[in-house]
């Protein structure tokens, strides 16, 4: 378990009775596909756990979780950047908190990291900071990354820990003077469920090889470079398939537009697939999992892929390239180099049945000594028995 500024390792299960742990995010989406880890861990030390985000269709199966308390967050707009509303979403989070008085609060993305760490700390609450990733804001010079450059800065001040999901972030925030590296914790993403994500047995049609691109339809997530990168192995090796599967995301800026996605799917190269809450079928139809990312905090989408022994093809980029080690379980290609890609789809293209399985399951033995989701809980708990 990769570490900076503390040393942590497993520990025992420790007991939190009586004391409340609060847990923050843009989206109980997010809660529940990133968190339930923490989150049970959490309960098994007999917390009080709360979860406070704004609803979306993912909270009748957050609702699910034994003992999980779920306040809505109403005055959070993702892609809100006005004073005022800003300042409403921190004056909200301070009347939740005075409301239930947490013991303990974990911030996750931008947002809570910084206008909910600031409520905790008028309030005197210790916080926990969790950058998920650098997002739109690092990945595109202006004024928006100077403005959330400058909040980081003042945000972690306040902040008991600050945890990162990969080394590289975590340096260059240290490097900008944007967190003390004594406060910094760095944790191999969320962690994935070996036992839910896992190899099937059943191998792809070996009559055709597929190349998979699983995630959000944004720009920064490589997409063009895939769909470049596709059109070009085509012509090549005419049996190979390039699927989409995820959904849309019209609120982000990155996001690509209805009618480039019909361009593609109308070009006869792209298999469109659509969002889906159960990845686990198209994984285990592809024989590659392929993720052009620009930067990530930990992929969570590669991580799956490993667990059900997929090779991988991603960028050579912070939380990426923590996930392949080369010519064993995938590749890496250079970031925004579509024709670079093409290339290393058209290497894997030639590659025998029984290389592709190795690769594979090279992927499964590395996910589970290094990302499997009890090992990242370990660590939240020593970091909550920590400031606790």
């Amino acid at each position: 378990m990769m570490t900076s500024g503390k040393n942590y390792s497993p520990l025992p299960s420790v007991s939190g009775a009586g004391k409340t742990v609060v847990i923050v995010s843009n989206s109980t989406w997010n809660i529940y596909n990133f968190r339930l880890p923490v989150i049970h861990m959490l309960l098994e030390s007999q917390y009080r756990v709360i979860v406070i985000a704004p609803v979306d269709e993912y909270v009748s199966q957050l609702a699910q979780v034994k003992n999980l308390e779920i306040v809505p967050m109403r005055e959070m707009l993702r892609n809100s950047t006005g004073i005022i509303g800003n300042l409403l979403l921190m004056i909200g989070y301070y009347r939740h908190y005075r409301r239930y008085k947490p013991d303990l609060i974990i911030h996750y993305t931008i947002k809570p990291n910084i206008f909910g760490n600031l409520a905790a700390a008028l309030l005197g609450i210790p916080s926990v900071c969790v950058l998920t990733g650098l997002g739109y804001t690092f990945l595109h010079k202006g004024w928006l990354q100077v403005l959330t450059g400058w909040l980081y800065r003042f945000s972690f001040r306040f902040a008991r820990t600050v945890m990162f999901e990969n080394q590289e972030d975590c340096d260059m925030l240290v490097a900008k003077g944007m967190v003390s590296a004594q406060k910094t914790v760095v944790v191999n993403g969320c962690g994935v469920d070996v036992q839910h994500f896992y190899p099937n047995g059943q191998w792809p049609n070996p009559e055709k090889m597929v190349f998979t691109f699983i995630g959000r339809l944004l720009i920064d997530k490589g997409i063009q470079e895939f769909v470049t990168a596709a059109k070009q192995v085509k012509e090549k090796f005419p049996r190979s398939e390039f699927w989409i599967v995820g959904g849309l995301d019209d609120d982000n800026p990155a996001h690509v537009d209805r009618s480039t996605l019909l361009q593609w799917v109308q070009s006869g190269v792209i298999q469109y697939k659509g969002f889906t809450s159960d990845i686990r079928p198209y994984i285990a139809q592809s024989d590659w999992i392929v993720l052009p990312s620009y930067r990530e905090g930990l992929s969570r989408v590669l991580l799956e892929a490993m667990a059900m022994a997929k090779p991988l093809i991603t960028s050579d980029t912070a939380g990426c390239r923590e996930t392949v080690d080369e010519g064993k379980n995938g590749f890496l290609t250079p970031v925004k180099n579509g024709p670079a890609l093409a290339g290393v789809m058209e290497h894997c293209c030639a590659l025998s049945p029984e290389q592709i399985h190795q690769m594979g399951r090279y992927s499964r033995i590395k996910v589970e000594q290094a990302f499997e989701s009890k090992l990242v809980a370990a660590v939240y708990r020593k970091v909550v028995r920590d400031i606790l």
